[in-house]
């Protein structure tokens, strides 16, 4: 028997997966636009963070995801991470859904971002705050350049700001210095970019910060809104994927951490308590 066959055929929820607790940004707006269907969230917060992680390992990492999520249940599952999306979407896409399961699909959160970028600047120069992985791996500026060849991208690496959201200092002083300093840094290079793309899902939980320092004329693209419009028109226009999804309402919390310590830390990110599930990846 085929491992396609193994996998589970009946529908299932929506399977969202972030190396941590980023993506719970993205699960809350999705959740916020469709709430009646079922949806299953996967942290990888032992092996976090995977900004500094090689393609491979970050990989690897996302592939084991994406088949347990696939194990239970999931026909459609959303790579609610930056990194996850620039360093593993494509491979699994082209190399890996073939063989698991055609019929089975794995989006990310920067295709949608890009494309709203070319009606929402003006000048034609956007900057990208992101994880060093993600800057580093120029995805955001190859993907803006197939969409909009006018377009300059300056990335700027913020390799503090995950470490301060999750532990819980994104509101504090120490949070001022960083945010300043990266936003500075980003502006000086490029003074002419009118729109910056947070190209993280942890850094919502940093607006108020980013918004301090950031110039009131510079528009500031958060990705939730985008990626949850952008997966309901998705669902629209392929009704047989909405057929494979459960519409209970229902949210499930799994992490590969300890369940107390996940539930704490994702309180903040979700703005409800709720319940987690240890797991193993493998």
């Amino acid at each position: 028997m085929s491992r396609t066959s193994k996998l589970p055929q009946n529908p299932g929820p929506i399977g969202i997966f972030d190396s941590g607790y980023g993506g719970l940004t993205i699960l809350r707006q999705i959740r916020s636009l469709m709430p009646q269907y079922d949806y299953l969230y996967l942290g990888d917060n032992a092996r976090a963070p995977y900004g500094t992680r090689s393609f491979n390992i970050v990989y690897e990492f996302t592939l084991q995801a994406v088949k347990y999520l696939f194990g239970q249940g999931c026909h459609l599952v959303i790579l609610g991470c930056n990194t996850a999306s620039a360093k593993a979407l494509r491979s699994i896409q082209q190399n890996d859904l073939p063989q698991l399961d055609a019929q089975r699909r794995v989006l990310g959160v920067i295709r949608p971002t890009v494309e709203v970028v070319g009606s929402i600047s003006k000048t034609r120069h956007v900057g990208i705050m992101a994880t060093l992985g993600t800057i580093r791996s120029a995805t955001y500026d190859l993907e803006i350049a197939k969409l909009y060849s006018d377009i300059q991208v300056t990335g700027e690496a913020c390799p503090m700001w995950v470490p301060l959201v999750e532990n819980d200092e994104y509101d504090g002083p120490g949070a001022d210095y960083f945010v300043k300093k990266n936003i500075d840094s980003l502006l000086s290079r490029d003074p002419q970019i009118d729109s910056v793309i947070l190209g993280c899902t942890h850094y919502p939980l940093l607006l108020k910060k980013i918004r301090k320092y950031m110039p009131s004329d510079i528009h500031v693209i958060e990705q939730g809104y985008y990626v949850a419009n952008s997966l309901q028109d998705y669902l629209n226009r392929h009704p047989e994927m909405a057929d494979q999804i459960t519409c209970g309402g229902s949210t499930r919390f799994l992490t590969t951490e300890q369940a107390e310590a996940f539930q704490c830390q994702a309180a903040a990110f979700m703005g409800e308590p709720l319940t987690a599930k240890r797991v193993h990846l493998e």
